[in-house]
């Protein structure tokens, strides 16, 4: 089957087409720029599951293809579960890695080590007009915010996120070790063994 993956990031097309392999899926997969780089993929939605689905039918809809998605963000116990689907563009314009990291350290000024609990989630969506089919899987990983980032590596506020059971932040692991315990990996192969029963 050929699908089209509604974002402009080559990496998540590599990453999405290994897991889909994983799950016994051969797919042939491209990206949104390739086929209709003029669909804007808007995300106007309250949750990751709303943003997610949203995304896939409007690349659907422009390329006519199946198409994925996904939305994703970091939830913060002390902040209500702020910033959520608002992470990426927390601090307003410009929007920068550095900049939400910053905001979040100083959201988090006085908050106590066992109180800096979080998780990342992810949603990862499937569209085939077609056949009428949607569907939506969810991933989380768990963790605590650091008071002073660690790690060069990842993106977004990985420096800050802490894994308890590597003691290691997400921005000091392989990419391999990522895959393996993302939150982005855990819906996309929740979503691919969906896909795999669903096949026709």
């Amino acid at each position: 089957m050929k699908a089209v993956v509604a974002s402009r990031n080559r990496h998540k097309l590599r990453e999405i087409g290994v897991l889909l392999v994983d799950a016994g899926l051969q797919w042939d997969l491209v990206s949104i720029d390739d086929i209709a780089p003029g669909c804007a993929l808007t995300e106007e939605e309250a949750t990751f599951e709303g943003n997610a689905l949203s995304k896939a039918r409007q690349a659907a809809a422009a390329s006519g293809l199946p198409a994925l998605a996904d939305d994703s963000g970091i939830e913060v116990d002390a902040l209500a579960g702020a910033p959520g689907v608002y992470s990426a563009r927390w601090s307003g314009e410009p929007c920068n890695d550095q900049r939400n990291n910053q905001k979040m350290l100083r959201e988090l000024a006085g908050i106590s080590t066992e109180k800096r609990t979080g998780r990342y989630r992810c949603a990862a969506a499937f569209v085939d007009r077609a056949r009428g089919l949607e569907i939506v899987r969810m991933g989380a990983c768990e963790g605590r915010l650091l008071e002073s980032p660690r790690g060069e590596g990842g993106f977004g506020y990985d420096p800050l996120f802490f894994i308890e059971s590597l003691g290691r932040t997400m921005a000091e692991i392989t990419l391999e070790e990522k895959n393996r315990l993302s939150h982005r990996a855990a819906a996309f192969r929740q979503l691919a063994r969906a896909l795999a029963q669903s096949s026709p």
